[in-house]
C-alpha cells in the first residue's frame, strides 16, 4: 500500500463516561452521587477513508491531566498539527505532538497524546494487515493472566472482595495501600491468608512519607507481599535511594516514569528494581514499547498495569503486554470495576485470564452510532 494512503485528514474527539461497580479509591463521583470512569476516545480517518481508534484515560484523581485539559490539548494544538501527516511516520508524529506541547521535567501531557498514539497504531496495523506484535517482530502470548484489585477502607470487607475474584477464577491480588502502615498490614497480611500461593502486589501510589515507608516495607515483606508500588511521591529521589538500600521489598515504580530518559536515569542512580507499566502514562505505545525493551536488557522488573482502562485502552495493554511475554499477572481491573457500554465488542475473560485478540488492530470493534449516543461530547478537527 502507498504511504500516500495514510495521510490524515480529520481526527474526530469523543467523551464518554463510563459508569462503575464497586468502590476504588480514584473514579470520581458524578452528579447523582454515582461513580464514573471518563475516557476520551479519538478517531482518525485517512484521506481514502481508513480509521484508526484511540483510547486515553484521564482521571483528575491520579494525575495533573484531567478530560477537560486532554481535550484542549488534542483540540487547540495536536490534532490540527497532525492532520494531513503520514500516519506510517509514527516517530515524526511524536516528534510533532513534542513540538506542539513540550516537556517540563519529562513528557509533557503524555494522555493526550497516548490517544493519538493508540489510533496510529490501531491505523496502521488495519491498513498493512498486519498484527500490531508482528510489525514489532514479536510473537505475543495468547492470554494474560489477571491481578484481582483489593481496595478497602474497612478490613471486615477484605475476605467478601476475595472471595469476589476467587469465585471469577482469579488467584493473583493487588492492594491498595497508604497511608496507614497499621491498615495496610493487616489487610496484606489477611489477602495472604486467603490465597497463599498467589502474586501480592502493594501500590502505595505514592501515599507513604520516608519514615513511614522505611518503616512498612519489611512488615509487609513479613506478612508475604511480593513487590511495592511507588510507596514514595514520584520526585523524592533520595527516598527512594534508601528504601532499594534497605531491601526489604522490590520497588517498582508507576508514577514516576514517564519517559525512557527518566527510566535509565533513575536505573543509573540505583533507585528502582523495575517498574510498573501504563501505556497512557508513557504518551502511547511508542513510548511504552521502548521503556519496555529497556527493562528486559536492564534485567530489571516489567510489571503491566493500567488506570481501570475501557476495552479499548485495555486491548492495546493486552497488545503491549503479550508481546513482550509479561511474567508476572497484570493489574489490569478495567473489568472488575467497569459497567459494559455497547460501544464496544466485549472482552474475553475466563479464569482470572483475558484473551489477547491478536486479529489487526486492537481486535476490539467500536459501534460509532452507540459511541455517538453516548459520548457526552463530540469534536471534529477539521
Amino acid at each position: 500500500m502507498s504511504q500516500s494512503l495514510l495521510q490524515i485528514e480529520q481526527v474526530e474527539i469523543f467523551v464518554l463516561n463510563h459508569p462503575t461497580r464497586s468502590y476504588f479509591k480514584f473514579l470520581p463521583k458524578d452528579e447523582q452521587g454515582g461513580s464514573v470512569r471518563p475516557s476520551v476516545i479519538v478517531k482518525l480517518t485517512t484521506e481514502n477513508g481508513l480509521v484508526g481508534w484511540g483510547e486515553t484515560v484521564p482521571l483528575h484523581t491520579w494525575s495533573y491531566e484531567t478530560v477537560q485539559s486532554v481535550v484542549a490539548t488534542l483540540k487547540q494544538y495536536i490534532a490540527p498539527a497532525i492532520v494531513g501527516m503520514d500516519a506510517f511516520d509514527i516517530s515524526e508524529i511524536h516528534s510533532t505532538m513534542n513540538r506542539q506541547i513540550a516537556p517540563s521535567f519529562s513528557t509533557g501531557q503524555p494522555f493526550a497524546k497516548a490517544a493519538i498514539d493508540l489510533a496510529v497504531h490501531d491505523l496502521v496495523s488495519k491498513a498493512l494487515q498486519i498484527p500490531l506484535p508482528k510489525l514489532w517482530g514479536r510473537t505475543p502470548k495468547q492470554s494474560i493472566t489477571l491481578s484481582w484489585t483489593v481496595n478497602v477502607t474497612n478490613l471486615d470487607d477484605v475476605d467478601k472482595v476475595v472471595a469476589e475474584g476467587k469465585e471469577k477464577g482469579y488467584r493473583h491480588f493487588n492492594i491498595k495501600v497508604a497511608p496507614d502502615p497499621k491498615f495496610d498490614i493487616a489487610l496484606a497480611k489477611r489477602v495472604r491468608e486467603l490465597e497463599p500461593d498467589g502474586f501480592l502486589w502493594a501500590d502505595a501510589n505514592g501515599g507513604y512519607d520516608l519514615a513511614t515507608a522505611l518503616y512498612v516495607a519489611p512488615k509487609l515483606a513479613d506478612v508475604g507481599v511480593d513487590v511495592l508500588e511507588q510507596p514514595l511521591p514520584a520526585n523524592m529521589l533520595s527516598g527512594y535511594k534508601e528504601l532499594r538500600k534497605q531491601g526489604a521489598l522490590p520497588i517498582v515504580m508507576d508514577e514516576s516514569i514517564v519517559s525512557v530518559r527518566d527510566l535509565l536515569e533513575f536505573w543509573r542512580l540505583g533507585l528502582l528494581d523495575g517498574v510498573a507499566m501504563k501505556i497512557a502514562r508513557m504518551g502511547g505505545l511508542w513510548e511504552a514499547k521502548k521503556c519496555i525493551e529497556l527493562l528486559l536488557d536492564l534485567g530489571l522488573l516489567f510489571l503491566g498495569s493500567g488506570l481501570t482502562d475501557p476495552p479499548l485502552s485495555l486491548s492495546a495493554h493486552l497488545l503491549l503486554y503479550s508481546a513482550y511475554e509479561l511474567k508476572f499477572p497484570a493489574a489490569l481491573n478495567g473489568p472488575q470495576f467497569l459497567e459494559p457500554l455497547p460501544v464496544y465488542s466485549e472482552l474475553n475473560i475466563k479464569e482470572g485470564s483475558i484473551h489477547v485478540q491478536n486479529e489487526f488492530g486492537f481486535g476490539i470493534e467500536v459501534d460509532e452510532e452507540q459511541l455517538i449516543k453516548s459520548a457526552s461530547e463530540k469534536f471534529s478537527i477539521p
